[in-house]
């Protein structure tokens, strides 16, 4: 799976979550481009990403920081089932 986040690090929370097929990834790197472009001429302080993961909840394991707030990651720690 591909996964296609935007980011506000103003607000810590996510604006934007897509999910793509491994077999659409030509869409998502244009999806992204598209969003980055529009972001820049906004002058948004957003960050797109694109990742990939077996699973959304892979994903949550290793990108914590997209899902949960700041006081959240300092309470969990180390912990991985956040």
């Amino acid at each position: 799976m591909i996964f296609l986040i935007e980011y506000s690090r103003s607000a810590g929370s996510i604006v934007t979550f897509r999910e793509f097929d491994d077999s659409q990834r030509r869409e998502a790197e244009d999806s992204r481009l598209g969003l980055e472009l529009d972001l820049n001429r906004k002058n948004s302080d957003h960050e797109v990403v694109l990742l990939e993961a077996a699973s959304t909840d892979a994903l949550r394991r290793t990108h914590q920081r997209y899902f949960v707030d700041l006081e959240q990651l300092l309470k969990s720690g180390n912990r991985q089932d956040v």
